[in-house]
């Protein structure tokens, strides 16, 4: 899978954050905030976008989970090592890292997608996006607007404010093309129905048996 690489450092030492980087998969498929710490014996790590869950530790402090992460044990060093690398060189002339960089291109995808329903919450489905079989994002969710069911990627909230004085959420990861976009949000959107579809049809033929 194709993918390019581009870090910035930080221009204060904020604790043990070193920086951040960002990796666009085939120029299609944006991931970003991903951290880049040192710990205590000076040596590097990255750490992906996290969020905290309702899991609670033996200490019962919340469990933080990644938003998004490597599949495989031989993508994850590979991934990792490259932005390592590119912290490295970070503030040289060309601090970009392609990997088999060629042409613009759409990463593989596959999806899975599961029906969520509580009352009083306009969210109802929550998905998977596996990109070639290396990488998964979490925390996708399908959220009733108006009219239909819309796609919401995982997102963050900043500091900025709207017109209307609320905070504004930017996106963690996200498709960068339109057409990227619709056929992966499309794809989605008919994983939901035919899951959808799938349990009525369960529960139907559990209330007939009775």
């Amino acid at each position: 899978m194709k993918y390019t690489v581009k870090v910035n450092k930080v221009r204060k030492n904020e604790g043990n954050l070193r920086g951040f980087a960002t990796v666009v998969f085939g120029e299609s498929f944006k991931i970003t905030n991903i951290a880049i710490l040192e710990n205590s014996n000076g040596n590097l790590f990255v750490s992906m976008p996290r969020y905290r869950s309702n899991e609670v530790d033996e200490h019962n402090n919340f469990v933080f989970k990644d938003i998004c992460n490597p599949i495989t044990k031989e993508f994850r060093t590979e991934l990792y090592d490259a932005i390592i690398e590119g912290y490295k060189n970070a503030g040289k002339e060309n601090n970009e890292l392609n990997t088999e960089k060629t042409e613009v291109e759409e990463p593989p995808f596959t999806v899975k997608v599961t029906p969520y329903e509580r009352e009083g919450s306009n969210i109802k489905g929550l998905a998977r996006i596996y990109l070639d079989d290396k990488f998964v994002i979490n925390n996708v969710t399908l959220i009733q607007g108006k009219d239909n069911v819309f796609v919401a990627m995982p997102s963050y909230k900043t500091k900025q404010k709207d017109k209307d004085g609320k905070a504004v959420y930017k996106d963690i990861c996200f498709p960068m093309t339109k057409e990227f976009r619709e056929k992966l949000y499309g794809k989605i959107i008919i994983f939901y129905n035919n899951a959808k579809k799938k349990v009525y049809l369960e529960l139907g033929r559990t209330l007939r048996s009775r």
